[in-house]
């Protein structure tokens, strides 16, 4: 969107600018170009032959990162990385300048009969600083080429992202029923309810309850949400049902569907799953025999710690929404923070067989959190902590021993050391046979010194 509105000013700036200088030459400003028609059309070609090379230069290198994080981290990063400012600043400054530079080219003329010729000074002046402005955002492209490729970078950047999503979706700490405290509602047997379908196909990414509520209190309806952000809704599905004596018209879905936000791929509008589910995605990829990073999913695992701290402290928001005279007008389905657990957790420790970092990152992440978790979240972190702890992926290979989490003290113990069977001896390396017998004088032992000899037939 940037560039686009960027190439669109440049367009109207070559073309306003050069007039104005046209209409009233005056006097050249200072530092201003002061060169005639044939240099003015060599400065504006260069510039322009520069940028847009420059240009096929930042999109092939654009290219080459979106690749890499695609095949290194999680395909559903590359949104996070094309919203970067940077590329989007560095791509329209670039672009506008090469339009800018085209465009004041078509103001320059040379001398004529009858007429002096015209150089729009002011015009190139600017297409140069425009130039300098592009080396400075080339430079900045450069280094956020570089620090976008680093998985510290990207894992923080996400978990970051993730928390301050959380802490906008999440915003009460304590461990408090918002259920019992706030406004309730239950349908009663028999009231009149109808179906809301959609018309479109892909996740639900957020919902205008504002909008909801208007709609109901307006018209004295109750709106129940099937769906919780995050979830996949194909064409025709019921996403929402109306509680109300009147019908339902075509205006009125059409209304509802539009207070619904449904995009192909997850975004991190409403949806903190999301941002749970592209450190997991890192986590997992790193584990997988193609990769074997143990050591990024052990930094995944600390943005996660991190989320999750704040998220096992905090109250999940009331699923009825009222109006200002305290009615309940919309009744929805917040994300389940015992769902966030269970996904980092269980996922992980699925794919960490055999690791020797892993499972010991997450006991520890699983310790803390139950020091912080309120009581009503503390059951599926405690089964968290049975699977790490008891997880047979804690394992190293260590002369032939396999440590085992003890569940009293919760550290690594090991069995007993048990000597793997020995292959047989070759016949080169076997021992003398005076070796291999008893002691003197025992029973069916020959003297060293004496040879059986069979006595011929």
């Amino acid at each position: 969107m940037i560039p686009a509105v960027s190439v669109v000013v440049a367009l109207v700036a070559g073309v306003v600018i050069p007039t104005l200088e046209a209409r009233d030459p005056g006097d050249p400003l200072f530092l201003a170009f002061s060169g005639g028609p044939d240099a003015a059309r060599e400065v504006l070609g260069v510039i322009a032959a520069a940028t847009i090379s420059v240009t096929g230069l930042v999109f092939s290198n654009t290219l080459v990162v979106l690749q890499l994080v695609n095949s290194s981290f999680s395909p559903r990063m590359l949104d996070g990385f094309l919203r970067s400012r940077v590329v989007q600043g560095t791509l329209a400054i670039f672009l506008s300048t090469f339009v800018f530079a085209l465009t004041v080219t078509r103001y320059v003329w040379n001398t004529r009969e009858g007429d002096d010729g015209f150089v729009p000074r002011l015009s190139i002046t600017i297409a140069f600083v425009m130039v300098l402005t592009c080396l400075g955002f080339f430079l900045a492209f450069i280094r956020h080429i570089l620090s976008s490729m680093k998985v510290a970078n990207v894992v923080s950047t996400i978990g970051t992202e993730t928390l301050n999503l959380a802490k906008e979706m999440y915003p009460v700490h304590g461990d408090v029923d918002t259920h019992a405290q706030g406004p309730t509602w239950s349908p009663r047997p028999g009231d009149p309810r109808q179906e809301v379908c959609t018309g479109r196909t892909g996740n639900i990414v957020w919902f205008d309850y504002r909008r909801l509520l208007a709609w109901a209190a307006e018209n004295d309806a109750v709106v129940t949400i099937d769906r919780s952000v995050g979830e996949f809704i194909v064409e025709g599905q019921c996403i929402m049902r109306v509680w109300r004596e009147c019908e339902v018209s075509d205006r009125d879905c059409t209304q509802l569907n539009d207070a619904v936000g449904v995009r192909l791929e997850r975004t991190m509008t409403q949806d903190v799953g999301f941002g749970v589910r592209q450190l997991v995605d890192i986590a997992d990829r790193s584990l997988s025999p193609g990769t074997n990073d143990p050591t990024t999913t052990v930094q995944a695992i600390q943005e996660l710690h991190r989320v999750l701290r704040y998220l096992v402290t905090c109250v999940e928001p009331s699923p009825y929404i009222a109006d200002e005279e305290g009615d309940v007008r919309v009744v929805h389905r917040p994300q389940e923070i015992t769902g966030f657990i269970d996904e980092s957790l269980g996922e992980i420790l699925n794919y960490a067989e055999g690791q020797a970092q892993v499972p010991g990152v997450m006991r520890d992440m699983v310790e803390d959190l139950l020091i912080a978790s309120v009581d009503r979240y503390r059951p599926s972190t405690a089964t968290g902590r049975r699977w790490s702890g008891g997880a047979p992926a804690w394992r190293t290979s260590c002369r032939g021993r396999t440590p085992r989490i003890s569940p009293s003290s919760g550290s690594p113990a090991w069995p007993p050391r048990s000597s793997p069977p020995r292959p047989p001896r070759p016949p080169w390396r076997r021992r003398p046979r005076s070796a291999r017998c008893g002691p003197a004088g025992a029973p069916g032992r020959r003297s060293p010194g004496r040879r059986s000899r069979r006595t011929p037939a």
